[in-house]
């Protein structure tokens, strides 16, 4: 509809106030949006800041626990783990990823002991425990998908007999939702929710990351040959439908901010629980100018994540999430 003409229209007057503002604001953020990722590593006592992150550490179990009951006293409901492998277990058959008392599913079992009702996110797929710093296995040079994809049913698997809530299969395998469905099934975790990242891109934006996981001394070549395009929205949006007819319960869209076409085109197209990532290089950049004094931290911090729920976003894994809780809560 066509807005009155000027003066009969005159779009300040209910900027004039913010309550105004606030009254005939579209979207909001809360603290229900938000998944928190958190990194973790073996150890006692231990909080391990990563330099290509200000403001994030590599917490020990011991570190981790309270951590997580202060989000959820913030207001977080779930957290997702993100496991820094020792360098001596990290292989190329990668079969510490499926091993029950590996990092991960010892930390799930601890949380849900401690904390049963935040729920608990992982990662499903291999770099972390790979010694060439892939996603799949590499075989002969090449990533190899239906091999891979058997090793991550594995690995989902373990991760649901911990008692992870919500497995994240990050891999960009075909055919993996389906595979990891169907053995959930069988199994009984019938209730294991999977929140598919359905696009991933192969972005330049995950260098912080992969140094937080230790993955990226590792990596040999790059995961163009498994991630998809930056160029391609029709792709992107094609396996996101492919994931949601293999039984994704909930999609995401990685890289975050880059990608808002995508977010709004999954969400407008599909109309079900639709998330972004904003990844580590996002984050990086925003506190790089913060700490310059270039940018104002909480208002480009609030904005970003405004930025998501506008395009259409349901929640945001953000590894400002602390932070935004205790701004909304303030």
């Amino acid at each position: 509809m066509t807005p009155a003409p000027f003066p009969a229209a005159r779009m300040r007057r209910l900027r004039r106030t913010r309550a105004l503002r606030e009254m005939v604001q579209e979207n909001g953020l809360s603290t229900a949006d938000l998944i928190w990722p958190v990194f973790i590593r073996d150890g006692e006592g231990v909080e391990e800041p990563i330099p290509s992150l200000p403001g994030v550490n590599r917490l020990s179990l011991d570190r981790l626990l309270p951590a997580a009951e202060q989000a959820q006293a913030l207001g977080i409901s779930a957290i997702c783990l993100f496991p820094y492998t020792d360098p001596a277990l990290r292989t190329e058959s990668c079969e510490e990823a499926w091993n029950p008392d590996n990092l991960t599913n010892r930390a799930i079992r601890a949380l849900k002991a401690a904390l049963p009702e935040l729920m608990v996110m992982t990662d499903i797929a291999l770099d972390p425990y790979n010694a060439n710093g892939h996603d799949g296995f590499v075989v002969e040079g090449q990533i190899v998908n239906d091999e891979t994809v058997e090793a991550l049913v594995k690995m989902g698997l373990a991760q649901a007999a911990a008692g992870a809530d919500i497995l994240g299969p990050s891999d960009m395998m075909d055919g993996r939702i389906g595979a990891l469905r169907m053995a959930l099934e069988a199994e009984g975790y019938r209730d294991v929710a999977i929140l598919s990242y359905a696009a991933k891109f192969a972005s330049g934006f995950y260098g912080p990351f992969r140094d937080a996981v230790g993955a990226s001394g590792r990596l040999v070549g790059d995961k163009a040959t498994y991630q998809i395009n930056p160029a391609n929205r029709d792709e992107a949006l094609a396996c996101v439908s492919r994931d949601l007819a293999e039984g994704a319960d909930m999609v995401m869209v990685k890289p975050g901010m880059p990608y808002l076409d995508i977010c709004s085109a999954v969400k407008e197209r599909f109309r079900r629980p639709t998330f972004a990532y904003q990844v580590s290089g996002e984050y990086a950049m925003l506190m790089a100018a913060a700490q310059n004094g270039w940018l104002d931290e909480e208002k480009v911090m609030l904005e970003s994540l405004l930025a998501f729920k506008r395009a259409g976003c349901d929640g945001v894994l953000s590894y400002f999430a602390p932070k935004v809780a205790q701004a909304l809560r303030g």
